[in-house]
């Protein structure tokens, strides 16, 4: 099974369709209720997320500490970072862009049933971007590790980091400890992704059995024209990409395609992070790149998030047959630039950034409840594509730093990160050739 993860995913895939269909249409009634079945399937994919969320957090400190106390440099960390942000925001403007061009081309909301039995919105958390930038700070690390807040580690793993290569010697046994955590994590890892076929199979057989296959006929234009916006998403963001890495970056396809069908399948970009770090370490990203731009890039470029958000903003729009005019569009675009960069902090991140752009636009709030019906189909998507994102940007600021190493076998065992070296900056590590 961890030789061929891609293929046992793909059967757990397959098998939870059909069985949560079975379920749905009561073949399976006589062995137990439809509820049970339900439940039973959630286990899987709940003791596979617990599994997960129990692994991010020492993940990323280990992995940003080491990784900066090998930079050796805190004005690599700054260049990095600035290099980072330039391309978040011009993903951004790609993503959202096409999401409105896109949504304005096919206009899936016109003619949409309002009458028809929509799903309660529930409670959606108020997005405050006041309350967002106080909420990077950590006040305990303790606690933030306990929360699984990525972007509270990331600032402090930040100071530790750049703290430890600033004491020297004194630090050594820390940057030690952390890179020994580093490895115990991605053994860890490598023991919870055998899990992950189970997680699959129970994932995608709790949705199709409480929802059943019919509810992506009722909304099948919808959906068939959101996955073709996100193929053209995925085009460009690879084609940003071939700029920089040129054919290697079909390569990259195939190193992330594990992390990628994790994230589609369980619509939890969480659960593909310790696997998105292990294949990015095959693919001859440094764990000192990686180790910031994964988890800087799951706070901020989050690019399928985006393109879900205008696209669904508009479509609501639509069925209520209020679209605004191409100057209030662009108004949107640009609200979306800056509001989508504070939803890894809030639950229901897109759902929140879409009410807020709706309330902030006069339009109907309550047609959330349209797209609540297929939300889950419509995240499985958009977290694929955050993951591929994620990669792309990672591999593409790695080769920009001149610090992108050979590939590694994609299914060899237990890869060693390539950061785990004690050299600083781009010494120590085996560079390609060809950069």
């Amino acid at each position: 099974m961890s030789v061929h993860l891609t293929r046992c995913i793909m059967i757990g895939l397959a098998l939870g369709i059909v069985v949560g269909w079975m379920v749905n249409q009561g073949l399976l009634a006589s062995i137990a209720t439809n509820e049970t079945w339900a439940r039973s399937f959630q286990v899987l994919s709940t003791i596979f997320l617990n599994l997960i969320k129990m692994l991010v957090a020492p993940l990323v400190l280990a992995t940003i500490i080491s990784g900066l106390a090998h930079m050796g440099d805190s004005a690599a960390v700054g260049r990095i970072g600035f290099r980072a942000i330039v391309w978040f925001i011009i993903a951004s403007f790609i993503s959202i862009s096409l999401g409105l061009l896109m949504v304005n081309l096919f206009q899936p909301g016109v003619g949409v049933d309002l009458t028809a039995p929509t799903q309660a919105v529930g409670e959606v958390k108020k997005l405050d971007m006041f309350e967002f930038i106080e909420h990077v700070f950590p006040k305990n690390i303790i606690t933030a590790m306990g929360e699984n807040n990525v972007l509270q580690v990331l600032v402090f793993a930040l100071f530790a980091g750049i703290g430890l290569t600033a004491i020297g010697e004194k630090g050594k046994p820390l940057v030690r400890a952390a890179e020994a955590l580093a490895e115990l994590m991605l053994q860890v890892t490598g023991y919870v992704m055998r899990f992950a076929p189970f997680a699959v199979f129970g994932a995608l057989a709790k949705v199709v059995a409480e929802n059943g296959l019919g509810i992506l006929v009722t909304y099948a234009k919808l959906l068939g024209e959101f996955y073709f916006s996100l193929g053209l998403l995925w085009a460009f963001l690879l084609g940003i990409g071939f700029v920089f890495l040129g054919t290697r970056v079909l390569m990259l396809v195939r190193y992330v395609r594990e992390p990628v069908l994790i994230a589609f399948s369980t619509a939890s970009s969480e659960a593909a992070m310790p696997k998105l770090f292990e294949q990015l370490d095959r693919f001859g990203v440094p764990r000192r790149i990686s180790g910031l731009m994964v988890p800087l890039g799951y706070s901020f470029n989050l690019d399928g998030s985006m393109m879900y958000a205008s696209f669904a903003t508009i479509f609501i729009a639509q069925a209520y047959n209020v679209v605004p005019d191409i100057g209030t569009q662009i108004l949107i675009l640009l609200t979306l630039m800056i509001s989508s960069k504070g939803i890894a902090a809030v639950p229901r991140a897109s759902l929140v950034v879409i009410a807020a752009t709706l309330a902030m636009f006069d339009l109907p709030v309550e047609g959330i409840a349209l797209v609540l019906a297929i939300d889950q189909f419509l995240d499985m998507g958009r977290t694929a594509t955050n993951v591929l994102g994620n990669s792309v940007a990672t591999a593409v600021i790695t080769k920009w730093e001149g610090m992108l190493q050979p590939p590694f076998d994609p299914d060899m065992d237990e890869p060693d990160a390539p950061s785990q070296t004690p050299e600083h900056g781009k010494r120590g590590l085996h560079l390609d050739p060809r950069q």
